[in-house]
Order: structure tokens, then C-alpha cells, then sequence
């Protein structure tokens, strides 16, 4: 009996013994912060991955997320510089940088979106109310947008940074209007890009025209100098054409057959017509040939 009991008590202390071991350490992954309780104080902050060691029974453990959190922001109406209203849709990407501080001050995830939640509204609002609506909302390009979402950035992290919080970014998914709102912008836009077509198209115009001014006064000039150069090509042709010319009948007996032939097909076209009359003289050589005993008309 004696013995069944030290057994029993054996056991006892094994298993309590088992349960501390079990119990005295904690693991913790490479995307996770522990933070170790004590009576509900933090004591001690973990971020190396790997098995830590805890009093058992008295030391609590509280995992962290280490990575980036999403957090979606429920759409909220604010109030631009000229008094108009818009609702906008955003959200917050942030991470938690002191778990420490983060513990203290919030102690939990739903908390931190809570307040994240009023502090990124009070950003947006704060940006938002110093700019006139076309300035928000535009065709202009969307990069120009990213100083506002930086200003409204900034104002998070300011008070998130006293939670042991790190703002990552804050962007804006959506920006709607009231509806007696959205004609009046979509109109006022529509008149922008009209104007914007307007001027371009004038742009266009004026360049189209410059353009065949240019070519109309290179035009002109290429046919003045070609004009000027096909005359000049035409002068030299018949100077050298009369050059030649002379040089050929460069004696009197050549002067004259050159005459001669002149005047032969000078009485060829006078004669290539109907009944036509010729009037020569009696000094002329063509009368002597027609007029001697070996001319023959049928000939």
C-alpha cells in the first residue's frame, strides 16, 4: 500500500513536472513579435524566431504580427476649401514598429484599427479642407496626386508614431460626389477638355499652315530657279547653235548655198498650199530655177 502511494505521488510529480517543462517555453515565428505578461505587465519583447523560455504559470505570452497590416477605412464624407462636400474611400497599410509601446497604449489589433480609423479621417479632412474640389478631382495627371496622399500620410504617422505604430501609406481608392454635385464637375470637366480640343486643334491649324506656306515658298523657288537655269541652258543652245552655224559657212560660196537652201525651204512651205502665187525678183535665185528650162513642176 505504501508503495502503491509513493507511485502515485511520483506520478504526480512527473506529470507536474512535464507540464512545467511544456509550459516554461514558447516559440516564436519570423513574422511575429512576443511579448511575455506578468501579472498583466510586459516584462520582456521578443523578435528572434526561435523557442524562448518563460516562467511557467506566471508568465503569459501575446504574439504580434510583424508584417504589413491592411487596413480598409469605412468611406467618410469631408469638406473641400470651396464648401463642397465629397465622400472618399480609403485605406491604411501599416505595421507595428514598438510591440512595447504598441501593448501599453492599444493592447490589440481591433483596437489599433479604431484609432487608426479616427486619425486617417482627421488627416484626410485636415488635407482635404485646405484644397478647392478641381483640384482633386481633375484630368490632370495622377502622379501629381501623390503629394496629397503624402501630406495625409504624414499627418498618420505623427500620431501613430506615439503607438508604436509605423504608417506605411494611405491612399485613396475612391473619391465620389454628392449627387447635386457630380453634374456641375462632370460639366465643368466636359468644358475643359473642350477647350483643351479647341486648342489644340488652333495649334494644329497654325502649324498646317506653316508648313505649307514653307513648302508653297520652296515650291516657288525650285521652279524660279529651274525657269532661271532651263532659260540660261536655252540661251547657251542657240549660241552655240549659231556658232556652229557660222563655223559651217564660214566662206562665201558656203554663205551662199546656206542661203540658197534657206530660201529653197522658204518657197517649200509657200508652195505646200492650194493654188498660191509667189512673187520673186528678177535677181533672185529661186526665179532662175523655176523660171530655167530644166524645172519641171510635176517633177
Amino acid at each position: 500500500m505504501k508503495k502503491a502511494v509513493t507511485l502515485f505521488f511520483v506520478a504526480i510529480v512527473a506529470l507536474v513536472l512535464v507540464v512545467c517543462a511544456f509550459s516554461s517555453f514558447y516559440s516564436v515565428a519570423e513574422n511575429e513579435y512576443a511579448c511575455v505578461l506578468r501579472f498583466s505587465k510586459v516584462i520582456n519583447t521578443v523578435d528572434e524566431a526561435g523557442i524562448h523560455f518563460k516562467l511557467p504559470f506566471i508568465d503569459s505570452v501575446r504574439v504580434l504580427p510583424r508584417t504589413i497590416q491592411h487596413y480598409d477605412i469605412p468611406p467618410s464624407e469631408v469638406l473641400t476649401a470651396d464648401k463642397k462636400n465629397m465622400t472618399v474611400d480609403s485605406y491604411v497599410l501599416w505595421s507595428i514598429e514598438d510591440p512595447l509601446t504598441f501593448i501599453k497604449t492599444l493592447g490589440s489589433i481591433g483596437e489599433a484599427e479604431k484609432r487608426l480609423d479616427a486619425v486617417a479621417y482627421n488627416s484626410l479632412k485636415n488635407v482635404m479642407g485646405t484644397l478647392e474640389q478641381n483640384k482633386i478631382i481633375n484630368q490632370d495627371d495622377g502622379g501629381e496626386r501623390n503629394e496629397i496622399y503624402k501630406q495625409i500620410t504624414d499627418g498618420v504617422s505623427e500620431v501613430a508614431v506615439a503607438y508604436g505604430i509605423e504608417i506605411v501609406d494611405v491612399k485613396v481608392k475612391r473619391l465620389d460626389l454628392p449627387e447635386d454635385n457630380e453634374d456641375a464637375v462632370y460639366n465643368r470637366m466636359i468644358s475643359e477638355r473642350n477647350q483643351m480640343a479647341e486648342k489644340y486643334r488652333a495649334d494644329g491649324e497654325l502649324e498646317a499652315s506653316k508648313i505649307t506656306n514653307d513648302v508653297d515658298r520652296e515650291v516657288n523657288i525650285i521652279v524660279s530657279n529651274a525657269s532661271a537655269t532651263a532659260a540660261q541652258l536655252e540661251a547657251e543652245g542657240e549660241q552655240e547653235y549659231m556658232r556652229l552655224i557660222a563655223e559651217a559657212f564660214n566662206t562665201d560660196d558656203k554663205k551662199e548655198f546656206y542661203e540658197f537652201i534657206i530660201a529653197l525651204d522658204a518657197l517649200k512651205k509657200s508652195l505646200s498650199g492650194g493654188a498660191t502665187t509667189v512673187i520673186l525678183g528678177q535677181d533672185s535665185a529661186l526665179a532662175s530655177i523655176l523660171t530655167g528650162p530644166n524645172f519641171n513642176i510635176g517633177g
